[in-house]
């Protein structure tokens, strides 16, 4: 058998393996209970990470599944899904977030039961639709999206809750990332690290997937310490081994480690950097990177709008006719 087609075999194996992967996984519209139910056990309130790796948890996925890439990345599936499933549940009124990526459950979230799920799913996006037929009735040169709302795609720029603009330099800035050197990407971990802190950043090694490990002191008010830190240039998800890999490298060398990955980590990875008597890492991921590079303006600038809303009065005009 030839090279070329043991390849071509081996890639249509690869296909149909992740085709089987994703069966797994259910569609956003049956995570909206589950994701529900999860935030009411973590206390009624969770970040987006402790909220997944919740919904994960309960539902049992297995590391290939939660591994598996939306498209061409740089997000998971799960998390894709995980996130229409929030998206949704706020749109129906049962979460709230109260500032970004911290969510919250409503009153009328905790009042309400599984069957009443379906109904308010069903009423929420037949609004939509007729918003979106309004919008495009008063600009129909604009631009609109699909109106069927049976899949993720149609209104994936609106995914996480955030504005159309907030979406796109998220994925543009992790873009830029991955296209860096080497070295240009080994200079701006540098540069965050000290931006956010830390005294003295250096790279002790330089990783085969054009990542960086090093060693660095933090710096907190009167207090110092040593901290190791390795960076992953990943589009894909960073698990366990990566937590483990790196708190064996911190003996004798620091007190703390931080992970920085461009892509995701996996539930069991979360859970293996807070693990009861073992030294703490911390985790960064893409989201994360791009929230800490737009806190300290590296490579984003940030211009503050003011939006007027103006409503005009007509019970005032009507009281000017009154005798």
């Amino acid at each position: 058998m030839g090279a070329g087609v043991q390849v071509q075999e081996r890639q249509g194996g690869d296909v149909a393996g992740q085709a089987d992967l994703i069966a797994q996984l259910p569609p956003y519209t049956d995570l909206l209970w589950p994701t529900l139910q999860a935030l009411i056990a973590l206390g009624g309130s969770a970040s987006n990470n402790e909220l997944d790796g919740a919904v994960v948890e309960r539902e049992g996925w297995s590391p290939e599944v939660q591994g598996i890439l939306h498209g061409s990345g740089p997000g998971t599936e799960v998390e894709y899904r995980l996130a229409w499933a929030r998206t949704y549940l706020k749109g129906m009124g049962l979460l709230a977030n109260s500032r970004r990526a911290v969510w919250s459950v409503t009153k009328r979230g905790r009042e309400v039961t599984e069957s009443d799920i379906r109904p308010l799913l069903a009423a929420f996006t037949a609004d939509k639709r007729r918003q979106r037929l309004n919008r495009k009735a008063s600009a129909p040169d604009e631009q609109d999206l699909p109106p069927s709302d049976s899949s993720a795609e149609a209104e994936s720029d609106t995914v996480y809750g955030e504005s159309d603009d907030t979406i796109e330099w998220r994925a543009v800035l992790l873009e830029e990332i991955l296209r860096m050197s080497s070295t240009a990407f080994e200079r701006l971990i540098q540069r965050l690290l000290r931006e956010a802190g830390f005294s003295s950043a250096t790279i002790t090694a330089r990783g085969v997937d054009g990542g960086v490990d090093g060693i660095g002191m933090c710096q907190i008010s009167l207090l110092s310490f040593p901290v190791a830190f390795q960076c992953k240039r990943a589009s894909g998800s960073v698990g366990v081994g990566a937590v483990r890999d790196l708190r064996g490298a911190m003996a004798g060398r620091g007190e703390k480690g931080l992970l920085i990955t461009t892509g995701t980590f996996t539930s069991e990875a979360r859970a293996e950097s807070s693990r009861d008597g073992a030294p703490p890492v911390d985790l960064i991921d893409g989201d994360r990177l791009c929230d800490l590079l737009k806190e300290h303006a590296l490579g984003v600038r940030t211009t503050t709008r003011v939006v007027e809303d103006v409503a005009v009065q007509t019970d005032f005009f009507a009281g000017l006719e009154s005798d």
